[in-house]
């Protein structure tokens, strides 16, 4: 997969992608990451990317001349009609692990970094096709967005966490919360490991996690059991729960 990200800040990508998963996925050639410098496209001599807002107010807006002009240099490079054309800004679909799925599926994503109070309205209107937010609040700006999905989506390519069992059992990959883990010490301040994860069977420590799966799901994200493709067994597994939770 190959991500391209336009942004007016290239150096704040340096360092994050050259550590842990993501740095091991691209030492393996699992994924390509292009950081694009929207001032590379823009054709004054100061390098001008942004400009006042007609219709006057605060803050400074993205122009739209270098965003379209770098992002059609790299689909005809790339000679593809299907690539997603990513604006990162608050109004978009909230990112969660289904859209880090789709997005997965992808051979290539292009991703736009607003800054400032925003970018022309032009970009979302004729040339982005997909908008994308990490949440109901603002931030500086895309490029700590976009760092968050090349992470979401990289890890669930193939090969990318060398242990595929590894992903798939992430909070939300299934609609549900994780498990808790424990390591060593089994006893640390008092406090014990279960002894199920203790007992070498494979089938009482698969039913242990998925209870306690869904009873922190119970507790913590209730909304997320409504959407959760759920078993009869986890059904059971909910009734037990929820019957131990009254008694309490």
């Amino acid at each position: 997969m190959r991500f391209h990200i336009l942004t007016l800040f290239p150096s704040m990508f340096r360092s994050v992608f050259e550590e842990s998963i993501v740095k091991s996925a691209r030492d393996n050639g699992i994924v390509e990451i292009d950081i694009i410098d929207i001032r590379d496209f823009t054709s004054d001599r100061h390098r001008t990317a942004d400009d006042y807002p007609f219709g006057g107010g605060s803050g400074m807006i993205l122009k739209p001349e270098p965003i379209f002009l770098a992002v059609e240099s790299l689909l005809r490079e790339q000679s593809a009609s299907d690539v997603p054309v990513v604006l990162l800004s608050p109004q978009g679909r909230i990112l969660n692990q289904e859209v880090a799925k789709e997005l997965s599926q992808k051979q290539q994503i292009i991703l736009i970094c607003g800054h400032y109070k925003g970018i022309d309205e032009r970009v979302r209107l004729h040339l982005a096709n997909d908008e994308i937010s990490l949440g109901d609040f603002v931030i500086s700006g895309g490029e700590l967005v976009a760092m968050v999905i090349v992470d979401a989506v990289t890890r669930l390519l193939p090969g990318a966490l060398g242990d595929l069992t590894s992903a798939e059992t992430d909070s939300f990959y299934d609609g549900l919360l994780e498990c808790g883990h424990y390591t060593r010490p089994r006893n640390f301040r008092g406090y014990q490991v279960p002894e199920v994860l203790l007992s070498g069977n494979h089938e009482a420590i698969r039913q242990w996690r998925r209870r306690d799966s869904l009873r922190k799901t119970l507790l913590r994200r209730p909304d997320l059991l409504r959407q959760a493709n759920l078993t009869e067994e986890d059904r059971r597994l909910l009734d037990e729960i929820r019957a131990e939770l009254s008694s309490n």
